[in-house]
């Protein structure tokens, strides 16, 4: 009956998690990633690219193109309720 246990850090670590690309970082603490999945046609059986923005709350100092993991969050804003977790792979500088 021991009342330290590690549940809270697992519940506070949060939901779910994504990896995207970061298509915008136009705004203050804010970049929109694009989530990218294929969905199979229910008629012809092709499989489809389909894309997902996401606004996502950064901390980290992400720059266009850096491929970025999110995981869900309380709602930041009203489009906002995701957060960069890390930044996986930056982009080459131009």
């Amino acid at each position: 009956m021991s009342q330290g246990t590690d549940n809270g850090a697992v519940a506070a670590a949060g939901g779910r998690t994504m990896t995207g690309k970061v298509v915008s970082a136009k705004m203050q603490k804010t970049v929109a990633v694009a989530i990218e999945r294929m969905v199979r046609h229910p008629v012809f059986g092709k499989y489809m690219r389909r894309t997902t923005k996401l606004l996502a709350h950064d901390e980290a100092g992400c720059r266009e193109g850096d491929i970025v993991s999110i995981v869900e969050c309380r709602p930041i804003s009203r489009r906002k309720s995701w957060r960069v977790a890390e930044i996986l792979q930056r982009a080459e500088a131009q």
